[in-house]
């Protein structure tokens, strides 16, 4: 399952994934939510815009706490090490 690049790159970059993830949901529902009221094509880039840059600003606030505790920052680090000498001794496809 890590050696699909996929999940290798949202391993190496936790919080700009967790900015996509959230960012899809919220725009989802902004667009479910807001789909009857009649806004021009403007409009509608205006409010998709501004909820992506809310979905990053949350996902950067939530990221201050990981700065609060260096264990956490250790045992990240240690758990990256590990799977990259996983993936180093993992046989290669041909």
């Amino acid at each position: 399952m890590e050696n699909n690049p996929a999940v290798k790159w949202v391993l190496r970059h936790p919080r700009i994934s967790a900015w996509v993830v959230l960012a899809g949901g919220m725009v989802a529902l902004l667009v479910y939510e807001a789909r009857n009221v009649g806004l021009l094509p403007s409009q509608w880039l205006a409010l998709i815009v501004a909820t992506v840059l809310v979905a990053g600003a949350c996902i950067w606030i939530i990221s201050w706490e990981d700065k609060d505790n260096p264990e956490d920052e250790a045992e990240v680090g240690a758990a990256d090490e590990q799977a990259n000498e996983a993936a180093d001794q993992a046989p290669k496809a041909a």
